[in-house]
């Protein structure tokens, strides 16, 4: 121990910095802030042996990082010692992010039209350290608590490292402290056990091409939903990846189909919305494979209404010509329930309802439910009732108006000329005030229901104008 204090004297408080100083001076370069001064590097010269001496011998071994550190503390540029450390610090994220699975990693970094960027293990290096610590910490690589000691740290190196000018000099205490975060917590951690199940699992259903059977399909889905939803989300990102991918087999598609349901129930709305971004993204760039396998993943998950505003108004207003196309074709019993189905699938809830489609909507989902006047089946198609029942009662104070507007259309007053026309209108406006919650909205609701069975044209008595003449533009 003498022997390795002689050492931290003769060497880490080298007389021969201060000779440095006047070497500066004497050219008529800056000399200050450049060498701490002889007490912070006496307190370095104290200390830092003891802290190497308890390192393990398997971290000193090719710690090359160590000995920079050392000699740059030595002599007094801390900054320098910092950066060295620092580096080592990078290098380890990203062998962590290598092991966890350079996909996944890519995929919570990297977002938008950037993602096809991002492919290789070189690709990290393009990464901002902010991002990359951000994605460490967000795929539980690192703890919250050593994320937020680095981040600080990330901050003082940026901000008072060698190539930024600052007046600001680090103390030996500060060095030593940031050395010890970075060693126990980075260089020695390892990731968290929910963080490498993740890892496994997304390595694993890559390769398997056996089917999944229901006893395994269960323990997966279980143990998906202990999973905190921050790696739900990264697990559905990855998953999408690899659904969509053209290498992909077509047994592990299938596979991808039985569990990502699960992933998406457990999953927040933001990483749900960001593949919406995706798929339009692959429409734009004309990826026209990649946007018909992801079209199939949101139809298996139920995602539509996660899809960009764009596409879903552009999508729903081309299936309501559809709609309306089979309900005045031949045999809209049978065909108008597979399209109501797709409509349906892009508006789980109020919320989905576009204004730019909200009163095509309206009017065609309203025609449909008042049927075509014949006998069989109350002239409503069976399977499509369900349907249009369920979207009319989602309309609410919001957009229960333009239903009240569409029954004076021609299209609809000609319908209500028809008995059995009148009936399932009164059925559709029971359906749709249950939704309804201003007081005068339901009070119009209730002048229709009592009347429009006997007349068709109720809608047009100047009487119920002025009633509902705040909601509606006559």
């Amino acid at each position: 121990m003498d022997e390795i204090e002689k050492i931290s004297h003769a060497e880490l408080i080298d007389p021969q910095a201060q000779m440095v100083v006047a070497f500066l001076e004497q050219m008529g370069l800056p000399s200050d802030n450049i060498i701490a001064d002889q007490p912070e590097r006496a307190i370095i010269g104290q200390n830092l042996p003891t802290y190497l001496q308890s390192l393990p011998d398997d971290i000193k071994r090719d710690a090359r990082y160590l000995s920079k550190f050392v000699v740059g503390a030595g002599f007094g540029l801390f900054d320098y010692s910092l950066n060295a450390v620092w580096n080592e610090v990078t290098l380890d994220l990203r062998k962590k992010a290598i092991a966890y699975g350079i996909d996944i990693f890519f995929d919570a970094a990297v977002g938008g039209k950037s993602r096809d960027f991002y492919e290789t293990e070189e690709d990290l290096a393009s990464l901002k350290d902010a991002v990359l610590l951000d994605t460490c910490r967000k795929l539980e690589l690192i703890s919250d608590t050593t994320y937020k000691k680095l981040k600080h740290i990330l901050e003082m190196r940026n901000d008072i490292g060698i190539s930024h000018p600052t007046n600001y000099t680090i103390n030996a205490f500060e060095l030593l402290g940031w050395l010890q975060t970075c060693i126990q917590d980075v260089l020695r951690d390892r990731p968290t056990e929910a963080a490498l199940q993740v890892q496994a699992f997304i390595k694993n259903l890559r390769t398997y091409n056996t089917p999944i059977d229901n006893a395994t399909q269960k323990t997966i889905e279980l143990k998906i939903a202990e999973l905190p939803s921050h790696l739900c989300g990264n697990i559905l990102r990855t998953v999408f990846g690899i659904f969509v991918s053209i290498e992909t087999d077509v047994q592990v598609r299938k596979n991808i189909s039985l569990i990502a349901p699960s992933i998406w129930t457990n999953c927040l709305d933001e990483p749900k919305y960001k593949l919406g971004l995706t798929l339009e993204g692959y429409n734009t760039n004309l990826h026209r494979d990649k946007y018909e396998l992801g079209e199939q993943f949101l139809q298996v998950v139920g995602g539509n209404p996660y899809r960009s505003p764009n596409e879903r108004a552009v999508i729903v207003d081309d299936l309501l010509e559809q709609l309306l196309a089979k309900h005045n074709g031949w045999d809209n019993f049978h065909h108008e329930a597979p399209v109501a189905d797709s409509v349906a699938s892009y508006i789980a809830g109020q919320s989905d309802i576009l204004p730019n489609y909200a009163e095509k909507l309206v009017k065609v989902v309203l025609m449909c439910r008042i049927g075509r006047g014949v006998s069989y089946c109350n002239g409503v198609s069976p399977r499509g009732k369900e349907y249009y029942d369920n979207l009319l009662s989602l309309l609410g104070d919001k957009y229960s108006p333009i239903a009240i507007s569409t029954l004076s259309h021609y299209e609809v007053q000609r319908k209500l000329e028809n008995s059995e026309c009148r009936k399932q209108a009164r059925l559709a406006l029971e359906r749709i005030k249950q939704s309804v919650v201003n007081a005068r909205l339901a009070e119009c609701f209730d002048y229709l229901i009592t009347r429009i069975e006997k007349n068709g044209h109720c809608v047009l008595n100047s009487d119920f104008k002025k009633l509902s003449a705040q909601y509606v533009k006559w």
